[in-house]
């Protein structure tokens, strides 16, 4: 209220000094401050997206590493050694942060650290409690689809 005031006072039809809120005129978000991780980390510098044909095209799942991709408004890491590719929800269980893709047959989360093997899931290193969950995929001519 008294900012309001305040700025109404030095500058006449003023009103957006205290916001906290920032918008984006060419696109019409807006930015409320939250600076945790919203977006989806990969290997590679592209993001997977799941489209009519699946969940990626196995070919932009790499060999040794894996991407972070969206299914039913729910992030997934697909994982991938050799011809073997797996899913896991890539929220953390510690505090539902999304992981992010596997490097060294790890994935880490960003916020506090929590670390999980690429290939099955499990709990490495805390402080989260459990392992990633599963989730089940397949290879269908050339797409990693839900099995």
């Amino acid at each position: 209220m008294l900012c309001g005031l305040a700025v109404a006072m030095v500058v006449p039809g003023g009103l957006a000094a205290c916001s906290t809120t920032t918008s984006n005129p060419s696109t019409g978000t807006g930015n409320t401050g939250n600076t945790g991780n919203t977006g989806a980390a990969t290997t590679g510098g592209s993001t997977g997206s799941a489209g009519a044909a699946g969940l990626a095209a196995l070919a932009d799942v790499p060999d040794g590493g894996g991407l972070i991709v969206e299914s039913g408004g729910k992030p997934l890491v697909l994982t991938r050694t050799g011809d073997v590719v797996k899913a896991f929800g890539a929220a953390c269980p510690h505090q539902g942060t999304t992981v992010g893709a596997p490097k060294g047959g790890i994935i880490t989360c960003p916020n506090h650290g929590s670390q999980f093997g690429a290939t099955d899931g499990s709990l490495k290193k805390g402080p989260a409690t459990k392992g990633l969950t599963e989730v089940p995929v397949k290879v269908d001519a050339g797409q990693v689809v839900m099995a």
